[in-house]
């Protein structure tokens, strides 16, 4: 039992330090790549604006047109169902290890939404990236993303993997257009949504589509998370 309990402690370990470098890898990256956009438009629109905003040692954010791209690295480390994603491969059965994941997140929201503290204002999750202790990864998401083959035998992290990612999160994003609701869905609000500036008549996204079923991650111990 205490083998036991050691190793897993042990990978958990490994796999937060793997994750939190290539969350330092994929936040330069980040920042290069916004550095190369902005070079590029500024000359044919200075009103178009593609900003990095550090947020902490977790977050940061990407801000294009009316889009916001939140980058967030989770702290805990996670294991899925059996049937799940990568967990069938014989790659993860070969090691115990290999079932345990650190994982980032790629949100968009609204930018207004941010800005405004629009606080019931949806986000959507774009990605999410899966990271194991041999720094092989398993990236899934909304079709709309460059998604890879998925044999995590064969995703080793790169530089360029990373700067993929951030490029496919910003194409869907900017490629789902926002909905306005119907009028009569928006013929009255409560004074508790004038005081708080909520637009009822906000846009909402809903061209994301999934390219696989979600489920739900279970954390180190195999317990829902």
């Amino acid at each position: 039992m205490f083998d036991g309990l050691q190793q897993k402690s042990i990978a958990k370990q490994a796999i937060f330090r793997n994750t939190r470098a290539a969350f330092d890898t994929l936040r330069r990256v980040s920042q290069e790549l916004v550095v190369e956009l902005s070079r590029k438009i500024t000359p044919v629109d200075s009103n178009v604006l593609i900003e990095y905003r550090p947020v902490n040692d977790m977050e940061f954010h990407i801000k294009f047109s009316g889009d916001l791209l939140v980058f967030v690295m989770h702290s805990n480390i996670v294991t899925f169902p059996d049937d799940y994603g990568p967990m069938p491969s014989k790659y993860v059965e070969q090691d115990f290890r290999r079932r345990f994941f650190g994982h980032i997140m790629a949100y968009n929201f609204m930018a207004d939404s941010i800005k405004y503290q629009r606080l019931n204002d949806p986000g959507y999750l774009v990605g999410r990236l899966l990271i194991n202790i041999e720094n092989h990864y398993y990236l899934e998401g909304v079709q709309q993303l460059e998604l890879p083959d998925n044999d995590m035998a064969d995703n080793l992290l790169t530089p360029d993997m990373m700067r993929l990612f951030v490029e496919s999160a910003m194409i869907a994003a900017v490629n789902n257009d926002l909905i306005a609701p119907p009028m009569q869905d928006i013929q009255k609000i409560t004074v508790k949504q004038k005081v708080e500036n909520q637009q009822v008549s906000r846009g909402s996204k809903v061209g994301f589509s999934f390219s696989s079923e979600q489920h739900h991650p279970l954390n180190i111990d195999g317990l829902p998370y």
